[in-house]
Order: structure tokens, then sequence, then C-alpha cells
């Protein structure tokens, strides 16, 4: 284990005492919270390095603690010390510098996620009002901005931040004289720099360059756009900072749990190398904490304040009473508890269950496997599912997408909130050939031969959904694919039990899939449909594409009950 002890003294500060408060035990915390502080002491032991890059600067990060904590409340005009977790965040963005560049940040972004509650308003807040009162790099003109996924959503944030300068300049005269606020601009008279909101509504900007972007409530992003227009415009700056901040949401096929959740993820274990993104993950690792009162702390580390505990603890406790009474615990999950979770009690999949499930590097070469068709009502989408069964009732699943173009792609992609072309660049959708824009079956059937071929596979059987399969079908007799062909009929009577036997097969790592784009979306998607005990996937609105994970479950029925094929037996009896 690491020997904190050999830290310098000088680095010491609030942020290094709530390390050693988590990894002390002192202080219960998430997984991701525990591995945040160890980054940071192991970083701090890497200063004495000639190759690490960066500096700490403890009297920076103090300033900006000081700054937050003179910053009065708008509603009571009252000052409040940070809690030691906010001082943790701030003291790491505001501490860290690169070497031998004084005024140059470390981090360039931050992810920062917790539950409702506790304290995001003043972080965003005094982060973005110490920057645009005192940054000095760029020391003119500093373009800071409030993101929203939408119009009200970043006026929202950037309301909040005047309530907050209007409660500072109410008692400081300097700030008075060196701000003004005209409509949605907060101006600072003395360098020029402002503060604005910005959403995919807002009209080009001459000259964007964002110094300081708050993105809040970024789960409700269906895409990385904002995000891309604020990287694309930091170009030309040192020192810029997009920082991230919000509880976990229900949009599961979502930007932020996507991409940006799991890419911070992999940096605190360690296994991406990010040294200009700062993250910090309060939430609870387990759904089921819900049920133990000393794990709340996890994802509301604001219970570490000891004089507002009680009154923190019963807000919790009446969420969860009225969570209960009204069926909606999974919401309290979500919003008090920050864990991600499908915005239905019906949902197919525990979202953490099938992420966990995820395992690219399979061996499927020279392997048995069972295909399932399923093709679109309509020309929308139609899918193949992959079944590979292994021995000891283990499976590998993936799955590949045809997506029909009739009345447009760009009108699907944003009715479907899809993008098909990523899907097709990442090798997990092809788009139909056809002028007409619905799906060529022929096209299926070529990738089907491709990829049967490619990794030298034994095709057990084909399985099927009836529904428009005649031309499918004839296809394959007029290329003479002697293929085992199996009708599932579609109703609970077939598709209960393996549509229950495959989640089992998830939750218990007897099922593994390929981290396919596409199929993760369906998977998110699909609900269960009930009738008595029996079951079958299905979906909440049209728009909603289960395909691929229908075409899985199709193949599935088949695979479920595989035997291998004794070829050592098969020559004894033969010769």
């Amino acid at each position: 284990m690491t020997n904190f002890t050999e830290i310098e003294d000088k680095y010491k500060d609030d942020a290094y005492l709530y390390c050693r408060l988590i990894l002390d035990k002192k202080i219960l915390a998430s997984n991701a919270v525990i591995a945040a502080c160890e980054r940071h002491l192991n970083d701090l032991l890497e200063i004495k390095e000639q190759s690490f890059k960066y500096s700490y600067r403890p009297k920076r990060a103090q300033n900006a603690i000081k700054f937050m904590e003179v910053l009065p409340d708008p509603k009571t005009g009252k000052t409040f010390p940070l809690a030691m977790f906010q001082k943790f965040i701030v003291g790491n963005i505001h501490g860290w510098y690169k070497k031998g560049k004084k005024n140059v940040r470390r981090f360039k972004t931050a992810l920062v996620m917790m539950a409702r509650k506790n304290g995001k308003s003043i972080l965003i807040a005094g982060l973005m009002l110490y920057e645009f009162l005192f940054f000095k790099n760029p020391q003119m003109s500093r373009q800071m901005f409030c993101a929203g996924n939408d119009k009200k959503q970043a006026s929202l944030v950037f309301k909040m931040v005047a309530k907050f300068l209007r409660a500072l300049s109410l008692q400081d005269k300097q700030v008075r004289k060196a701000t003004k606020k005209v409509r949605e601009e907060i101006r600072n008279l003395i360098d020029d720099s402002f503060i604005i909101p910005l959403s995919r509504d807002t009209s080009s900007l001459d000259g964007f360059e964002p110094q300081f972007t708050s993105m809040d409530e970024a789960h409700e992003y269906t895409d990385d756009e904002i995000f891309e227009l604020i990287e694309s415009g930091q170009g030309q700056l040192e020192s810029p900072l997009t920082f991230i901040i919000s509880t976990a949401g229900f949009k599961l096929n979502g930007w932020l749990y996507t991409t940006m959740y799991p890419y911070a993820k992999s940096i605190l274990a360690g296994n991406v190398i990010d040294d200009e993104m700062f993250v910090f993950i309060a939430e609870q690792d387990f759904a089921e904490e819900w049920q133990d009162e000393t794990t709340w702390i996890k994802s509301n580390p604001i219970l570490e304040i000891k004089a507002k505990y009680e009154d923190n603890m019963e807000y919790l406790r009446k969420r969860i009473k009225t969570g209960i009474e009204q069926n909606k615990i999974f919401r309290r999950l979500v919003k008090n508890f920050n864990y991600w979770m499908q915005a239905s009690e019906e949902s197919y999949m525990d979202a953490k269950d099938w992420r966990a499930a995820g395992a690219s590097d399979a061996d499927i070469y020279g392997k048995d496997v069972y295909i399932g068709v399923d093709l679109s009502k309509g020309g929308d989408i139609s899918a193949l599912g992959f079944v590979f069964p292994f021995e000891d009732k283990k499976f590998h699943v993936d799955a590949h997408s045809f997506i029909g173009t009739r009345g447009g792609l760009d009108l699907k992609i944003d009715r479907d909130k899809i993008d098909y072309r990523l899907m097709v660049k990442k090798g997990v959708a092809t788009l139909t050939d056809l002028e007409s824009g619905i799906i060529n079956y022929a096209q299926m059937i070529d990738y089907i031969e491709r990829y049967v071929q490619a990794y030298n596979l034994n095709v057990r059987a084909i399985c099927y959904d009836s529904y428009n399969i005649s031309l499918f079908l004839a296809e394959l007799e007029k290329r003479g694919l002697d293929y085992e062909l199996i009708e599932v009929r579609q109703g609970v009577k077939t598709l209960s039990d393996p549509t229950k036997e495959f989640k089992l097969g998830v939750i218990d790592k007897r099922v593994t899939h390929s981290n396919n784009a596409l199929l993760d979306i369906a998977v998110n998607n699909a609900i269960l449909k009930y009738t008595n005990d029996a079951c079958q996937i299905n979906k909440e609105r049209n728009r909603e594409k289960i395909d691929p994970i229908v075409a899985v479950i199709d193949g599935f029925t088949e695979a479920m009950y595989y035997e291998p094929t004794n070829k050592e037996l098969y020559f004894d009896v033969w010769g």
C-alpha cells in the first residue's frame, strides 16, 4: 500500500485532509470517491518526480475556498463554510497547475456527480464567479457560459449565478462597481469578461472561446453536441475549464451515461490515463443500499456536516417513505441516491448488470452460433442477433442492425435520438442501399454470409419471427444456404422463459455481450409486459428502438437448450 505519510507537509491542506478522512474510513464514501482521493494523494507524491508534469499550489486552492465561503446565500444573506468534500473539489480544480506554467491549470474538464440537495448551487456559482472576478489567464475578455440542454435549463443556471452575484454585490461595494447585469448577460466592467446562458438553441457567437463553462444536469443531454461545441472553441485558450455537474438520470442512452460517466470511471480505475480530467462521483455502489441508512452518505456527501445531519437524514427518510408508498422507489434511487436506473420499474435489465456483462474480447472464432432475425414493420430497423453458446451454459451475444432511410436519415436521427451515422462508423449498423429507403433483405443475408465466413462459424439455426419473413427466406433458399430454420412464435408462451433466463444469465455473468452501442440502447429501452406470470419484451414509446435485443432473444430461445456435438463419439461409432 502506498505510504501517504511521505507527502510533503506543504501539501497537507483541506483536500489532503478530506482524502485521509476517506481513506482512513472516518467518512464512508463510494468506491469512486475513494479512487478520487487515492488519485489526489498519489499525484501529490508524484510531484517530486521530474517526469510528472504538474504541481500543486495549496495557497491558490485556499484562496478559491475562502471566496466561496464569503459568498452569501441569495435567500438569507448568510455565509457558510464549505463541507470537506466541497473543499476537495474546489482544491483540486484551483490547486493543480502545470509545472513551469504557474497560470496554466491542470484540469481542463471536471465531472462532479452527487445526489440532489448536496450543495451543487454553491459549487457552480462559486467556481464561475471566482473565475469571473479573479482569474487571470486570460487577463481580459474571459467568456463564461451557463450551459443547459435547452434554453430554459441554461437560463435557470444563469439566473442562479446572477442571484449569488447580486447577494455578493449588496455586501461588497467593489463588486457592485465592477459588475453589471443586463437581461441575460453579466459583464465585468474592468476586464470585459462576461457570463451568458448557452444551449443548442443559442445563435452562433462571434469569436466563441469558452474560458469557463458549467454544464448543469448533464444527464439530460441526449448527445455530445454542446460539449463538442465548447471543446471546439477552446483551441486557442491555455487554461479553459468545462465543469460538468449532475445527478444520475433516466436517459441511459444519453451522452452522460453512455460516454462521459464510463470514461470517468475508467480514469479512476486506472484503465484510461487522462491527467487533465478531474472526477468526483458520490453514488451508491449497489441498488439495495437504500435500505441501509449508514450508506446514504456515499451519494449524499453533505451528510458529513454534523449540524445539518438530522435535517438531511429526515428529508431522505421521507423521500424513501413516499417512494415506497407511491411505488416509485426507483425514482428515489436515481435522484436522491445518484444511482443510474431506467425510467420505469418495468425495465427489462438493470443498467449496471448489463454494463458489467460487457466482454469485447470474447473468442467466437470457429464456434457454434444461433442467429435471431427480427424484421421491421414498415422498413424502419431490422436486426440480426448472434448467440454463441459455450460450455457450462454460458453464452456470448452480439447484434447487427439494418437501418431504413425512408423519409430521410436526418429526420430519422432526430426522431429516434440515435446517431445512426455514428453507429455505422462503429460497425454495429448498416444503412439500406435501396433508393426507396426500405430495408434490403439481401444486405442482411450478405452480412450473415460475410460474418459466418470471417469467423468460421457453424450456424446451428436461424430463429425468426414470422412477420414479413417470406422474402427473407426466399433469398436464403435462392442462395442455397441450407441453415436450419426455426420459427419463433411471438407471444409469452414461447418467449417468457428465454426472456427470464437471458436476464438471469446477465446477472449471474453467464451471458456476456460485445459492448455493441445499438444493442446497449435497445436493452436500455426494453421493458417487460406481463400476462399473469409470463412476460415478453416491449417498449414504452414507438421511437424507442428494441430490435437488436428482440433479435438476440429470438436466437436465445433455441440457444438456451444447446448441447455441443460430441465429435469424438461420432467418429468412434462410424469409424
